[in-house]
């Protein structure tokens, strides 16, 4: 078991053992224990009451952070030669079709989300095998198969996140950096935690958010109290 840093040391000197912490409290403690250099993510971790084994109760969803995420997203709009305006204007970083398939067949995937269009997801289907284990196969259900190409990638540049519930039943995902205000990592973390709240499955009986955990890029987590997310 590797040793704790001088400043690993510290982070943890500020966590009281055992408390645990209202959101509010958390967003600005997480600023503290950050010691990186660069300008360090701030991820949630959310342990549900769900069995992801069952189809009904898989939690996936989106959600449009309000104050974003504080990454440059990079992302491709395949899509048909009327709508590749509207996904330039947007601000979509490459846009094109068959061009693009055939870069991918190849290996390429220097993206961090495709959109695409109904139309189109039958040429799609065929990138699977490169896309799938990536994360990167557009869905339906992730606002990423869609006729408003323009608005999907507007939305995805401004903030706009999917998620899904991996097989020990958490949710994980990025909501902004440190360099954000306390308050503005708080209102993320809320809209994200609201979401997931919402997404809860019919089937899923007793406690639904059983933990809550807020942590930065190499820092320890802060355990956050799921009824004091207001």
């Amino acid at each position: 078991m590797s040793k704790l840093t001088k400043n690993q040391k510290l982070a943890l000197e500020k966590i009281e053992a055992g408390k645990s912490y209202s959101l509010k409290e958390a967003s600005a403690l997480v600023k503290e224990l950050t010691t990186t250099k660069f300008d360090a993510s701030v991820d949630v971790d959310v342990r549900l009451g769900v069995d992801p084994r069952k189809a009904n109760q898989m939690v996936r969803g989106v959600v449009s952070l309000p104050n974003g995420t504080g990454k440059t997203v990079r992302v491709l709009a395949l899509c048909t030669p009327d709508a590749e305006a509207d996904a330039k204007a947007a601000g979509a970083d490459y846009v094109g079709l068959d061009e693009y398939i055939e870069k991918i067949k190849g290996g390429w995937t220097d993206v961090d989300v495709i959109i695409t269009m109904p139309s189109i997801m039958g040429k799609i289907g065929a990138l699977g095998r490169v896309l799938g284990p990536r994360g990167l196969m557009p869905n339906p259900k992730s606002g990423t198969v869609t006729n408003e190409v323009g608005k999907a990638v507007r939305e995805v540049k401004q903030g706009k996140i999917d998620f899904k519930v991996d097989k020990f039943g958490i949710v994980h995902t990025s909501i902004g950096k440190v360099s954000f205000t306390a308050d503005a990592i708080c209102e993320n973390a809320k809209t994200f935690i609201d979401t997931l709240i919402k997404l809860k499955p019919t089937t899923s009986k007793g406690e639904y958010v059983k933990s809550i955990y807020l942590s930065s890029t190499m820092s320890p987590g802060i355990k956050v109290d799921p009824k004091q997310v207001d």
